[in-house]
């Protein structure tokens, strides 16, 4: 009996794109490697500010859902393609600029979309209404469906094919998590926050609460 008969199926981090208005599936882009770690900060959302000279009675008080921040770096590598060139002519010809620009894409509006704009520039339109993204989605497992907005990218390319194809780059990602705030209640990425945030308070809920002794008191005076 193979011993990896039983091994665990690894799951892959990743990122979806839907259509603002209909929700609908664009494309699912999975993370070639899961990165090794994940930073992530929340900034508080609270009444007054700290330090400030606010009311009292408010200092305790939370506007809404702190403002959440995930930095991630993804490496890519066509190395493993390159192994077997007649199975992965795309490596061969082109290296990973179809991975690379699939991640891009997300913070490009399309070319159709600039040149519907233009077009209506050039028709003397006034107003030309800011074109619209992708909702896109960070998937880190079951438990962690969340809508975001890229806020950096940084792409370092560190080998090249003869070519000049890049076949190995590591992609810096800085995602800031949409909430209800940011989305509203019927939003699609605002359910999906409730969700996300419903799943934090279930985790804390199972987390047992430890006994006063365990901090060298024997309760609050």
């Amino acid at each position: 009996m193979g011993s990896g008969r039983y091994s665990p199926r690894l799951l892959k981090g990743g990122i979806v794109l839907l259509d603002p208005e209909t929700a609908a599936v664009r494309r699912i882009i999975s993370l070639q490697y899961n990165p090794d770690t994940l930073t992530r900060s929340l900034q508080i959302q609270g009444v007054s500010a700290e330090g400030g000279s606010g009311d009292r009675s408010e200092i305790l008080r939370l506007k809404g859902p702190p403002v959440e921040t995930i930095k991630l770096d993804a490496e890519i590598d066509a190395t493993d393609q390159l192994e077997f060139p007649d199975q992965n002519a795309n490596a061969v010809e082109v290296g990973i600029h179809p991975q690379l620009a699939a991640l891009e894409a997300i913070v490009y509006p399309s070319s159709n979309q600039l040149q519907s704009n233009n077009a209506l520039a050039k028709s003397g339109t006034l107003e030309i209404i800011p074109m619209q993204s992708a909702l896109t989605l960070f998937i880190w497992s079951k438990n962690r469906i969340i809508p975001v907005r890229l806020t950096d990218f940084s792409i370092t390319e560190e080998a090249f094919d003869p070519n000049l194809n890049p076949i190995r780059a590591k992609v810096s990602l800085g995602l800031r998590v949409l909430s209800v705030d940011d989305l509203g209640f019927r939003h699609k990425g605002g359910s999906l926050y409730l969700l996300y945030q419903q799943q934090k308070e279930r985790f804390a809920a199972a987390a047992r609460s430890a006994a006063s002794s365990v901090l060298g008191i024997g309760g609050i005076p």
